[in-house]
């Protein structure tokens, strides 16, 4: 069985380091910091500051997935709140993947990919009750963010929404929708 503490650590300095090669001066916050496991500055003369939150799973198939509970649903308080999705494959000789994506497209996603998934009009009634902290989206709903570095370097307001298009059609669905909160609400973006 895998230490989920090891996996974790994995994924941040993974990030970490990926980030540093990108000319991006990265430090791992200290655990309980609610929202961001590394602060990055950007190492010239322009200083931008970006935060991340690294969610790491086991494997790298179209099966993976990771848990995006309340606290990934929430949405940013500033544009410039990034996750990346690190999926470790089960050979370590092989490179992790990874999916750079806004806080608020991954709140969305979360909340979209549950709520399709507990509403379902396939689901036999009352077998599908699990709250929606325990949201998980699988990797192929990520595939068009994957080692998409580039967009950290623009505000999260600014990076294209990148999600499948049927994620646009369930967010304006009256089944499914978007969280309270969450600033797509307000306008919708075109994807």
């Amino acid at each position: 069985m895998v230490d989920t503490k090891m996996t974790k650590s994995a994924g941040e300095h993974w990030v970490c380091s990926v980030l540093s090669r990108l000319n991006w001066g990265a430090a791992l916050t200290r655990d309980g910091l609610e929202r961001t496991d590394i602060l990055a500055v950007r190492a010239d003369d322009s200083r931008q500051m970006i935060e991340v939150q690294v969610k790491t799973a086991t494997g790298a198939t179209d099966k993976t997935s990771w848990p995006l509970g309340s606290k990934s649903q929430l949405a940013s308080r500033t544009d410039r709140e990034w996750f990346v999705l690190v999926a470790l494959p089960a050979d370590v000789k092989q490179a992790p993947r990874s999916f750079v994506v806004p806080r608020d497209v991954v709140a969305a996603a979360a909340w979209i990919s549950h709520q399709d998934w507990l509403t379902s009009p396939d689901a036999e009634p009352g077998k599908r009750n699990a709250p929606v902290d325990r949201s998980r989206v699988l990797l192929p709903i990520w595939a068009s963010y994957e080692d998409r570095w580039d967009l950290i370097n623009q505000p999260t307001t600014d990076a294209p929404v990148l999600l499948p298009p049927r994620y646009r059609e369930l967010a304006l669905d009256s089944r499914v929708g978007l969280p309270v909160g969450h600033p797509w609400l307000k306008e919708l973006p075109v994807w």
